[in-house]
């Protein structure tokens, strides 16, 4: 035994952790990667399908809802039949549906693969934040969680140029088939990989019906579904059809709150204990800012991707190079921070969204005073910076939302982390490119307008994430020192 936490008895590290955890990334890094690299592959699919433009959307679409409605409910059934049987059950669910996306001959049979192989990935994803909190202790933990923010920035920032290389290479009309199938020998890797290596668990003797509320799956889903279809509606204009769905997700949300509350008196475990949000210090204010952050971070790059290859005529490849700076920046800084948050804490992550904003009002200025033929070259260097803050955010947000939440419950808690992310970023796509036609649009199409207005709204959502950060600094350092205060008080009564 190496010691005990708040929790229990803590064990000897597992010699294996970080062959463990090189493999989660991996798979989760191929998951988040399936979020952006597509966007730049559309135009592909309409050529090689023949299929119109709000079609083709569900591609992205359809992954990204059926991704944030089994996130929570992967992290649960994760914490209660065990991560590595169902990491692994999900990876082959995720590979056999990257296949049929590959292969599919038709439009509406792609959207159907591409709605399971979100769902598997959702199941996926809280797997490894959960395999984390079990291998992973002490500064070892900031660290290996400081990686997993990595993966998820880089993940995003560099699909538009691995998709863009893709259909370099492999032409117009079937390169985005082979978007696809990548996932295939990676991800048959992958499951060899974690059978040898994943640690085993005993076997509980439990059964799904058991342990699983499945009625508050259904609510919290339904909750999700109707919040998310609507606003993914938003690029190819047909919100206004679909607006009814908000407020009701508004009453499922609420429905599922009261339901969960009730779950100890039914005398079976709850989806998501609330507990998490009301007595686990640093949890629900980490939820909030990695919400709030994601809405500003993300649809960025598909603004970006409009911006370079429709406003400017740059190709797939050409445009996704231009986050390159980005993607670096973010890929240091997340290995750095997450080795520093055990130290400074919230102040890293204050600073970071500090440096998002400088980053993001310097592209602001650079898409509008730039000559057109020199924009993709000068945004580089503000497009860094925001990387450098924005790796800094992922990770310590993720390792202090999750520093004191129990083993038990780290994979749920996780998901609704993850939940939380996966509806800012829905949220953020939708407001940036409603944001980027605005401004386009007033200034008589005028497309480095509109991506001054994104940039400028993406500014908004993150100085709301960096106010969130100043106050969870402010309450951590008030807690410090009525902690200090009570042990003074203690020692002097002695």
């Amino acid at each position: 035994m190496r010691g005990s936490d708040d929790y229990g008895p803590v064990e000897e590290p597992d010699p294996r952790r970080w062959r463990a955890l090189s493999v989660t990334l991996g798979v989760g890094f191929m998951t988040l990667l399936d979020v952006s690299i597509v966007n730049v592959a559309l135009p592909s699919m309409q050529i090689g399908l023949q299929a119109g433009a709000g079609a083709v959307q569900w591609v992205v679409s359809g992954y990204a809802l059926t991704f944030g409605l089994t996130l929570v409910a992967g992290g649960r059934l994760g914490d209660a039949l065990g991560r590595r049987r169902i990491f692994m059950l999900a990876l082959a669910g995720f590979v056999v549906t990257s296949a049929l996306a590959g292969a599919a001959p038709s439009i509406e049979l792609l959207i159907i693969a591409r709605l399971l192989q979100g769902a598997t990935a959702g199941m996926l994803t809280p797997q490894s934040s959960g395999l984390i909190q079990n291998l992973f202790h002490g500064a070892e933990r900031g660290k290996a969680f400081g990686f997993m923010g990595a993966t998820i920035g880089i993940s995003t920032a560099v699909g538009p140029v691995l998709g863009g290389l893709i259909i370099a290479a492999f032409g117009a009309e079937s390169g985005w088939r082979w978007v696809f199938y990548v996932n295939v020998p990676i991800g048959i890797a992958a499951l060899i990989v974690a059978a040898r290596v994943l640690p085993k668990e005993d076997r509980r003797g439990v059964g799904v019906r058991s342990e699983i509320d499945f009625a508050g799956a259904a609510l919290l889903g339904a909750a999700v579904v109707a919040l998310l279809f609507p606003i993914v509606q938003v690029e190819s204009g047909k919100l206004g059809q679909w607006w009814w769905l908000l407020p009701i997700a508004v009453v499922l949300g609420f429905l599922f709150v009261r339901w969960e509350k009730n779950a100890g008196g039914r005398g079976r475990a709850p989806l998501l204990d609330l507990r998490l949000f009301t007595t686990t210090k640093g949890y629900s204010s980490g939820v909030a800012i990695g919400t709030v952050y994601f809405s500003g971070f993300s649809g960025i790059f598909v603004v970006m991707a409009m911006f370079f290859q429709t406003g400017l005529q740059y190709t797939a490849l050409q445009s996704g190079l231009v986050v390159t700076s980005f993607a670096l920046g973010s890929s240091v800084s997340s290995a750095v921070a997450g080795r520093l948050v055990a130290k400074w804490g919230r102040r890293i992550t204050v600073t970071a969204l500090s440096a998002v904003v400088i980053g993001l009002v310097g592209s602001a200025v650079v898409v509008l005073v730039a000559p057109a033929d020199e924009v993709g070259f000068w945004i580089t260097i503000p497009l860094l910076v925001a990387g450098l803050g924005g790796g800094a955010v992922i990770s310590p947000n993720i390792t202090m939302a999750l520093e004191n939440v129990p083993t038990h419950m780290a994979g749920a808690a996780g998901g609704a982390l993850q939940t939380g992310q996966r509806i800012g970023t829905a949220v953020g796509t939708a407001l940036m490119v409603a944001a980027y036609h605005a401004g386009a649009n007033l200034a008589d199409g005028r497309p480095n307008v509109g991506a001054a207005v994104a940039f400028g709204t993406a500014t908004l959502a993150t100085l709301v994430a960096l106010s969130l950060a100043l106050r969870e600094l402010r309450s951590r350092r008030t807690c410090n020192v009525d902690e200090n205060l009570s042990q003074r008080s203690v020692i002097s009564g002695q």
